[in-house]
């Protein structure tokens, strides 16, 4: 009786799994998830994690892929675009534990100060927010002390979301930069 016990709740915790997690995927999951978003109640989620940029050496992860006529001419190098495929952590030092990926691109869009254009999305792939995604778009001008950049949107648990990035330099010498983020995200 105990092997049949043990064996039925192993099967009940296998079978239960997906419903434990708040996002059901695909079109049918989506579709249901918006037929129930009258009854959700939003929530507040605040992160803090550590956001690491290259631009060359033996650990590269952002890497020059256009620039306009001008670029070298101006004192901003407006025109010059990166893509990046960046680790977060969740301390300064790159060794520490990762819990994500921030990949996007900047652009340099100012010609009277630096100033990027940024499409950025942080992909979680530790935790509790693990598959999982935020989209932010807009301007960072990148030598104030603490920058505010809007979060548009996300994915699996972030869905609908909305909220405020700060990103604070911590690091930053001439080939990489190691960015403090802070985030309020409202979500359902």
């Amino acid at each position: 009786m105990k092997k049949e016990s043990a064996v039925l709740m192993l099967w009940l915790t296998i079978i239960s799994m997906p419903w434990v997690q708040s996002v059901t995927e695909g079109p049918k999951g989506v579709e249901e998830w918006f037929k129930e978003l009258p009854l959700k109640k939003q929530k507040v989620t605040k992160l803090h994690f550590y956001f690491h940029d290259t631009t060359s050496g033996p650990s590269q992860t952002a890497y020059q892929i256009a620039e306009s006529n001008i670029s070298s001419t101006t004192i901003t190098q407006f025109g010059r675009t990166f893509m990046f495929d960046n680790p977060l952590t969740i301390e300064p030092d790159v060794r520490s534990k990762r819990i994500g990926k921030g990949q996007g691109f900047f652009s340099a869009a100012s010609f009277e100060e630096p100033r990027f254009l940024m499409n950025l999305n942080f992909v979680f792939t530790q935790g509790k927010y693990n598959g999982s995604t935020l989209q932010f778009l807009g301007t960072n001008p990148i030598f104030n002390r603490v920058r505010e950049m809007s979060i548009v949107g996300g994915t699996g648990v972030f869905r609908l979301a909305r909220g405020i990035a700060t990103a604070q330099t911590y690091f930053l010498n001439d080939t990489s930069s190691i960015v403090e983020y802070n985030l309020v995200v409202v979500h359902y």
